[in-house]
């Protein structure tokens, strides 16, 4: 795997947790003003475009798997 593509991918998953969290904390002050609803929103989008590009970089060579 090349080096930006494993940096893409760290950030997105720092990107994922911080929204994670973001929604945690909205859940636990009460929040009733949709922001942990967004939060886990965000949270789904980025999942699904990380998967897409993990599965796009499978796809193209720039992930190889190795055999046990």
């Amino acid at each position: 795997m090349s080096p930006i593509y494993k940096y893409i991918v760290l950030f997105m998953l720092l990107l994922i947790m911080i929204s994670l969290f973001s929604a945690l904390f909205s859940m636990i002050k009460g929040d009733t003003s949709g922001k942990m609803v967004r939060s886990l929103s965000w949270r789904i989008g980025l999942s699904v475009f990380l998967f897409i590009l993990l599965i796009i970089g499978q796809a193209t060579g720039v992930i190889t798997s190795h055999g046990l």
